[in-house]
């Protein structure tokens, strides 16, 4: 339920009521405890329109978001650091560290977390293959217009086509195209995340390089590049195995949350809810009046947690 529509139910305001979760959050977040946080994963997720963005940093262990803070620069990871510390959190045992290949997150993780190896995302590397697999689609439809409309068979697995999209795929396939070269190319490096050997993993990895810079695939040529750029991280998941898949799903959260709520007036409030829902806060709550229960039709601590 957002804040608005429940100050609206108890009738009173809004401000009021946000003062309130912020202190009972800010207390629940004192007591926390990050003396076994070793595995943390970093996105950022937008705030509101434009480029407002918070940096979201969760324990991959526990699937918690331990920490928020605003911006998307090297600056939160040092912040991130300061905040483990307050909680018992030592940034010398933190051993793994995922995010996206954003220069300003490998630049902050590197000077604040020197014992920590950082593991790329393979969702956000998946996802700078499928749109350089859009880009070479959108290039050739300018002169195949059976390529129209086609987007979303380029982006799903074969497994995930419809019937209908799985014929279309198939005639198309015949027709020699310039996209179905760059699916192919896409669906290869994805066979690359299942490999447990790391001396497979980059012999296999350098087999796709060759094949994607010399495909004569501009926006492949430029992927195959920026993964070369990333070699190590990209190879780090082989052993670590750590992904931000838990990430997108707070990510989702965070965005329908914002939606039902038709925004946050300020990102601090943004950041509260956030600690609200995507966090393992314990909350020291007092207990009810019973008349407010009655009016809201559910027990308060049950809303608040």
């Amino acid at each position: 339920m957002p804040v608005n529509s429940l100050a609206k139910m108890v009738r009173e305001y809004d401000t009021r009521i946000w003062r309130v979760i912020k202190h009972y959050v800010e207390a629940a977040r004192q007591k926390q405890d990050f003396s076994k946080v070793i595995s943390v994963g970093i996105d950022e997720t937008s705030s509101k329109r434009g480029h407002n963005y918070v940096s979201v940093f969760v324990d991959l262990d526990e699937s918690s978001v331990i920490y928020v803070t605003e911006g998307k620069d090297a600056k939160t990871v040092e912040s991130f650091k300061d905040d483990l510390q307050k909680h018992n959190g030592e940034p010398e045992q933190v051993k793994d560290i995922c995010c996206d290949m954003s220069p300003a997150y490998i630049k902050g993780a590197g000077e604040n977390f020197p014992h920590a190896a950082i593991t790329f995302d393979k969702f956000h590397v998946m996802k700078i293959v499928n749109d350089a697999v859009d880009q070479v689609r959108r290039q050739e439809q300018l002169e195949n217009k059976y390529l129209k409309n086609t987007r979303y068979i380029w982006l799903k697995n074969p497994v995930n086509l419809t019937v209908k999209q799985n014929d279309k795929l198939e005639s198309l396939s015949k027709m020699n195209l310039k996209t179905a070269r760059a699916y192919s190319i896409k669906l290869s490096l994805q066979e690359f995340w299942n490999i447990e050997d790391p001396d497979t993993a980059a012999a296999y990895l350098k087999r796709w390089y060759f094949w994607a810079t010399h495909s004569r695939l501009e926006p492949i040529k430029e992927v195959a590049y920026t993964i070369k750029r990333h070699w190590d991280g990209i190879i780090g998941y082989i052993t670590s195995r750590v992904n931000n898949g838990i990430l997108e799903g707070i990510n989702s959260l965070i965005q329908a949350t914002k939606r039902k709520a038709r925004g946050y007036r300020n990102v601090k409030n943004l950041i509260t809810i956030i600690y609200l829902t995507c966090s393992k806060l314990q909350m020291d709550l007092p207990k009810a009046r019973p008349q407010l229960e009655k009016n809201l039709n559910c027990k308060v601590t049950n809303y608040v947690n």
